[in-house]
C-alpha cells in the first residue's frame, strides 16, 4: 500500500513560483486529473467590444472575449429586434457557428462583424411555434374531456354500488348518462393529436368505453331479474263462439186481394180498344 501511494505522487509536476509545498499551486479535478490551479483571472476573462452591422445600423456589444457566437447573438436581440435563432453572423466574410468561441475565430477588441436575418430558420421556428400551439391547443381540450369523464366515472361508480348491493337503477338515467359518455367519446374523436397527446387521448377513450359497457351491464341485468307475467286467461264467453243468425219475418195471414191472386206466372198483353190500351190479366 505504502508503494502504490509513493507512485502515485511520482509523477506529479514540479512545486512553481519557488514553493516547496505545491499546495496552492495546484488542485485536484474530480476526474482524479492533478491540474494547475487557476487564478482569479482565469475565472474572469476580459471583455472586448464588437462592431455589429445589421442593415445601415451598427450596434457597440460589450461581451466576454471567451463568450460564443451564440452568446452574442442573444445580446442582439433587443437592439435588433431578432429572435436569435433567425440570426447569422458573418465574421471576415465568413458565417461562425453559434458554438463556436469569439476568441478562438480570432474575434478581439473592436472587431467588426455583419448580422444578416435568416428566413429558413425563421420559417422552420414559425412551423415549429405552429405545431406547438396545436399540441399545446390538443393537450387543453383532451384535459378538458378527462375532468369531464372523472365526473361521470364517479356517478358510474356510484351506480355499481347500488347494483351491488341489490338494489335497482333507473333506466332513464342510465340512457342518459350513456349519451353523456358518448358525447365525450365524440369530442376525443374530434381532437387531432400526435405522440404523448394521442396516447392520453386513447386512454380517455378506453375509460369512456369501460363505462359505457358497466351501464349497459346494469341494463341487461335488470331485464333478465325482472319478474315474468303470467298469460291472461280468456274468459268463457269470450272463448264461445259468435253465430249471426238472420231471421225472417213471416207473416200469418195475408190480405184477401193477395190470396185469390192465381199462384201461376201471369203474362201481361196489351189489346187496342176504341183508341185504348188495356191491360188484362191472362
Amino acid at each position: 500500500m505504502m508503494q502504490m501511494k509513493t507512485s502515485s505522487f511520482a509523477h506529479a509536476p514540479p512545486p512553481m513560483n519557488g514553493n516547496s509545498s505545491g499546495e496552492n499551486e495546484w488542485e485536484l479535478r474530480p476526474g482524479g486529473m492533478l491540474v494547475q490551479k487557476r487564478t482569479d483571472g482565469d475565472k474572469s476573462p476580459p471583455k472586448i467590444r464588437v462592431r455589429v452591422k445589421y442593415g445601415d445600423t451598427y450596434h457597440e456589444i460589450h461581451i466576454s472575449s471567451q463568450a460564443t457566437f451564440g452568446a452574442l447573438k442573444k445580446k442582439l436581440s433587443e437592439p435588433t429586434g431578432l429572435n436569435h435563432h433567425d440570426q447569422k453572423l458573418f465574421f471576415k466574410n465568413k458565417e461562425k457557428d453559434s458554438k463556436a468561441f469569439l476568441d478562438i475565430s480570432g474575434v478581439k477588441d473592436k472587431s467588426k462583424l455583419v448580422l444578416q436575418e435568416d428566413p429558413i430558420s425563421k420559417e422552420k421556428r414559425y412551423i415549429e411555434m405552429k405545431k406547438n400551439s396545436q399540441i399545446e391547443k390538443a393537450l387543453n381540450l383532451v384535459s378538458q374531456i378527462t375532468s369531464e369523464v372523472d365526473k361521470l366515472e364517479k356517478q358510474v361508480s356510484a351506480l355499481e354500488s347500488v347494483v351491488s348491493r341489490g338494489g335497482k337503477v333507473v333506466e332513464n338515467d342510465v340512457a342518459k348518462m350513456i349519451d353523456l359518455l358518448m358525447n365525450q367519446l365524440l369530442k376525443l374523436d374530434a381532437v387531432s393529436a400526435d405522440g404523448d397527446v394521442k396516447l392520453l387521448r386513447k386512454m380517455q377513450a378506453r375509460r369512456v368505453q369501460k363505462c359505457i359497457e358497466t351501464l349497459d351491464s346494469f341494463k341487461l341485468k335488470q331485464k333478465t331479474e325482472a319478474p315474468k307475467q303470467p298469460p291472461l286467461k280468456q274468459s268463457s264467453s269470450a272463448a264461445a263462439p259468435v253465430v249471426i243468425t238472420t231471421q225472417w219475418e213471416t207473416f200469418d195471414s195475408a190480405p184477401n186481394d193477395l190470396m185469390d191472386a192465381p199462384s201461376s206466372s201471369t203474362t201481361a198483353t196489351g189489346v187496342a180498344h176504341h183508341g185504348f190500351t188495356t191491360w188484362d190479366l191472362l
